[in-house]
């Protein structure tokens, strides 16, 4: 602005003209061009760079194949040091074999051939991850033997398969595909409030449980009373991965302080903590552990035995 002032009025006219045409060619411009004026569309290349996900049908699948022999070498080579050479599972990473008829148990064990629905999920899940250390490396007839030999080892194929779009199809539903429905619950959606809102909201404290929760907590607790065998079995099943090892704030069993700590709350409050989930001081307690499938029973009684340990 200063600078304006110091120009002579032809120089500061010529400017001001000059500047007005820019502002209206690029306006042009970008009305024309239907946005903005910046990016370009894609190209097909680019689109096809990150359009590689695979349908359930084989839709999507690259040109190429791959046989159960040349999987079990790629898999021994790329796989097995972190998912066993059987598919057993080496420390905490995946189990992928194995497992049938457990879904029911209290520990299912959820593998490709027990669990999985469809052939395509694990295809393009080694396709876009694997091999752990060195994502996305593998070429396209590699993933297919590895995919080959993974479903052999879930005695899916015989050891002479190969996988190719040719034969997709024989392997594209998996055991346990007919377990998995459709989610019935209707979709929900927020409505935001425009008119007749409140004008103040109070958080206010209230009981964590009510006499009702409280008699039917005490309930639930004397009959886990005589279940301290099948406690230590929810424990070390569910509730040891944390408590064993304090991960997120979870107090491990020789911490007898904050045990008599969480003790004085009661059995009954430290229950309902445990089966709804609780977020505390120092960590935060899934519900359940982040085991829905257990009842809540199981929890109590888990509870009861941790309790009895700390003391």
């Amino acid at each position: 602005m200063f600078r304006f002032l110091k120009m002579s009025k032809l120089k500061t006219l010529t400017l001001m003209l000059l500047l007005v045409a820019v502002f209206a060619t690029t306006a042009v411009n970008a009305k024309a061009a239907g946005h903005y004026g910046y990016g370009k569309a894609a190209s097909v290349e680019e689109i096809a760079g990150w359009d590689i996900d695979i349908r359930p049908d084989g839709r999507g699948l690259p040109v190429g194949s791959g046989s159960v022999e040349d999987g079990e070498i790629l898999y021994e080579d790329q796989c097995a040091s972190c998912h066993g050479s059987f598919g057993e599972g080496v420390g905490r990473y995946p189990v992928l074999a194995g497992g049938e008829g457990t879904l029911t148990e209290e520990r299912p064990e959820k593998t490709v051939g027990s669990f999985w629905a469809h052939t395509s999920t694990l295809f393009d899940y080694i396709r876009r991850a694997m091999p752990f250390p060195q994502p996305a490396s593998l070429s396209d007839d590699e993933t297919y033997a590895i995919t080959a030999y993974v479903l052999y080892l879930n005695d899916l194929v015989e050891d002479d398969f190969v996988l190719s779009l040719d034969t997709w199809e024989e392997v594209a539903k998996l055991p346990n595909n007919s377990n998995f429905v459709p989610d019935p619950r209707p979709d929900t959606q927020a409505v935001r409030c425009m008119k007749d809102c409140k004008k103040e909201v109070k958080i206010v404290s209230e009981p964590t449980m009510t006499a009702e929760e409280v008699a039917a907590a005490d309930d639930t607790i004397l009959k886990a009373a005589a279940g301290n065998e099948k406690g230590a079995s929810v424990y070390n099943g569910a509730c040891a991965v944390c408590h064993n090892s304090g991960v997120a704030g979870a107090p491990t069993l020789d911490d007898k302080a904050t045990w008599k700590a969480r003790l004085a709350l009661g059995e009954a409050t430290l229950i309902k903590h445990a089966i709804e989930g609780f977020q505390g001081d120092t960590g935060m307690m899934p519900p359940k552990g982040g085991r829905m499938d257990l009842s809540d029973e199981d929890v109590a009684v888990a509870v009861k035995f941790m309790l009895a340990e700390a003391e």
